[in-house]
């Protein structure tokens, strides 16, 4: 039977898949409602009707990421009374209330002033509509703000501790605040603004190379590119010092990403392993490539900085290797070849190849970029993977383990419920890419005009 009669494992591959399929559209939401608030304000400011335009396109493209978010979302936090009750009975005093927050702070303020946004022209004012669409960009990420508290706190616990079973709030704000919030959120912020620029950008760039609309669809390219020329090297930044925290944090994890065995000596270095091929039973790794001084210098920013090995963690408290290792690095490599292609499309605009005339022809630059628009995804799945199963065996890090926090559930129903999820996000993954289809096969309205009181201000 093997692992379909582990029922933690089959709760933890749930949670996975649903989060793994859900992850993909709120990412994209808080990107494009960002996008959205830069072109209603040009166009407020500017009156050149091109950025209303824009906005209608884009905003039908984010209100279908948006359903699909929310129905793919709903299972998730069900799950925390479902597959995981008495981490839920132990924790509900904190975590509950965070999620709580999610859902009424965020979610309600979004959906209140969505319909405002998409279909409100005509029934409210310029300065109204406009509120309205930073509103719903700003609840995206507050959305955000509030599940990377949950899952900061799950890292890193703070702010109370367990009497009776219960965890008790002794500081509300530090458990808010716990130590891994600040940089892990800047991290999936920033992640979510290069998804959302990269899909901008290859979406327009696919429709320039086909020589559709290529006025309309250079100028949101341009937008996006300016952006991710900003963003992609401070994404690179924050991870770094992400990374450093981490290590600060939760060594064992930092050893795990690392495969890193043995802790260096006062006085020597810690080479880092560019690859390897972890073998956690024997504590070794069955081969490496290895760059002398590297895992000292990326985790302490010293020649000869201490980097504590898997071998000073009970076995029990270690987490997996092997994926971790790989996951990290696939997310790495990403994000730098994400760098090479701003630094590309920055020689090219400067040499006055993304014209309307020449933009055409530019076929490497463009398909680039809708391969990084897939890339982006998966680099954030990575990064969830590195993150998530780099915690194990904890629930909550040091404080419950991930086998004290499942449910007293068959194998057989969690089994049954996990199919259950494969059918349904697949259906719902046929809608998504129907009607997306549907409004990227339309294009943008050319034609369209703003209502008699926007079009005056």
């Amino acid at each position: 039977m093997g692992m379909f009669a582990d029922p933690v494992l089959l709760s933890r591959l749930q949670f996975a898949l649903t989060t793994a399929f859900h992850i993909t559209f709120p990412t994209l939401t808080i990107g494009l409602g960002l996008y959205l608030v830069v072109v209603e304000w040009l166009w407020l400011r500017t009156k050149d009707v091109t950025y209303y335009r824009q906005f209608r396109f884009w905003s039908g493209l984010f209100a279908v990421n948006f359903a699909v978010g929310v129905v793919s979302g709903i299972p998730l936090e069900f799950q925390f009374g479902t597959n995981w009750g008495p981490f839920s009975a132990t924790t509900g005093n904190f975590f509950g209330q965070v999620l709580g927050f999610e859902g009424t702070m965020a979610f309600m303020l979004e959906s209140a002033f969505l319909y405002i946004m998409l279909f409100g022209w005509k029934r409210v004012g310029p300065k109204m509509h406009f509120f309205a669409t930073l509103m719903v960009a700003f609840a995206a990420s507050l959305s955000a703000f509030w599940i990377l508290v949950a899952n900061s706190w799950m890292q890193t616990p703070a702010g109370g501790h367990i009497a009776n079973g219960i965890f008790v709030v002794d500081d509300y704000l530090a458990a808010v605040f716990s130590p891994d919030l600040p940089f892990a959120f800047l991290h999936m912020f920033l992640a979510c603004l290069e998804v959302s620029l990269f899909v901008i950008g290859a979406v327009s760039g696919l429709n320039i190379l086909r020589g559709r609309n290529v006025a309309f669809f250079l100028k949101s390219f341009k937008i996006a590119a300016l952006a991710a020329i900003i963003v992609a090297p401070a994404q690179a930044f924050i991870g770094d010092v992400n990374g450093q925290e981490i290590g600060r944090l939760q060594p064992a994890k930092t050893a795990a990403i690392e495969a890193h065995w043995d802790t260096n000596k006062p006085g020597q270095s810690a080479s880092w392993n560019m690859l390897a091929w972890p073998d956690p039973q024997n504590e070794r790794n069955a081969f490496q490539i290895e760059i002398p001084y590297g895992l000292s210098l990326l985790i302490t920013h010293s020649l000869t900085g201490t980097v504590p090995g898997l071998k000073d963690f009970p076995s029990q408290d270690r987490p997996p290797v092997v994926l971790p290792f790989y996951t990290f690095r696939l997310m790495v490599g990403i994000g730098f070849i994400m760098i090479a292609v701003m630094v590309w499309t920055l020689w090219e605009w400067r040499h006055g190849r993304l014209t309307p005339e020449a933009a055409p022809g530019r076929k490497w630059l463009f398909s680039a970029w809708a391969a990084m628009a897939g890339g982006a995804y998966l680099a954030v799945l990575m990064g969830w993977i590195t993150r998530e199963v780099g915690r194990q065996p904890w629930l909550a890090y040091g404080l419950i383990r991930t086998g004290e926090g499942h449910s007293n559930l068959p194998a057989a129903h969690v089994g049954l419920s996990l199919a259950g999820f494969v059918v349904a996000y697949a259906i719902l993954s046929v809608a998504f890419v129907y009607f997306m289809g549907k409004l990227l096969r339309k294009g943008p309205d050319l034609k369209a005009l703003p209502p008699a009181g926007h079009a005056r201000g």
